[in-house]
């Protein structure tokens, strides 16, 4: 093994995106070996890799992790992107909680069933623009700082910009009330780890297609 990180899920964005932002936002280059057959995931299971017997696995520092929260905080806090203290820890966990509420809509979407997907895009837009980004446009304004937490980049930025980006797939002038957003949205995108990561041939995943959710459902749908 080459000493980066490895991550195992299938090919496509799920629970492993974030994931794959953090450590792309943190400059760290990273492996993936992706799920195509329900073989390959009984396999795991059968070998004792899984300790619920569910993926993502990302396997870091001679540990076989599991848990997409646990995950997330151990690559925040090992790459300095978490907080200089609990008071910062509670700020960025209450925020990226926020947005990852938003983004499990988001990522189920994929799933409806046809006659729903009108009314659930209409959901997402409904969550977006009344409860969640509402609260990142005032915390913005009112401490007229470039980042979230302490004036300084960390997981909830992260989250964030992966949020609002995903968002504007679906619905292009989300944006449109939100100035403060809009702004962070253009500074992040520049900072040079994300810049590297939004550019063509990065390991970041396209927006789900029929072919994904097929591969999902085979491998994990019983």
């Amino acid at each position: 093994m080459s000493g980066k990180p490895r991550l195992t899920y299938c090919n496509g964005r799920g629970r492993m995106e974030p994931v794959r932002w953090l450590l792309a936002a943190a400059g760290v280059e990273f492996e993936e070996i992706f799920l195509e057959t329900r073989e390959q995931y009984e396999k795991l299971i059968k070998d004792g890799v899984l300790l619920f017997q569910q993926v993502p696995l990302v396997e870091i520092d001679g540990m076989k992790m599991v848990q997409t929260r646990a995950i997330l905080s151990y690559i925040a806090a090992k790459y300095n992107l978490y907080g200089k203290d609990l008071k910062e820890r509670a700020l960025i966990d209450m925020y990226v909680e926020g947005i990852t509420d938003l983004m499990q809509m988001i990522m189920m979407f994929p799933f409806s069933p046809p006659e729903a997907k009108e009314k659930n895009l209409e959901s997402i837009k409904e969550r977006a623009t009344i409860r969640y980004f509402p609260v990142f446009e005032k915390v913005l304004k009112q401490h007229g700082q470039d980042f979230l937490v302490g004036n300084k980049f960390s997981w909830a930025d992260v989250q964030l910009i992966e949020a609002i980006l995903t968002v504007e797939e679906k619905i292009p002038a989300v944006l449109s009330e939100f100035p403060q957003l809009q702004a962070f949205k253009t500074r992040m995108s520049n900072m040079p780890t994300i810049k590297k990561f939004l550019q063509p041939g990065s390991p970041r995943k396209p927006p789900p297609d029929e072919r994904y959710v097929e591969i999902v459902l085979k491998i994990f749908k019983k």
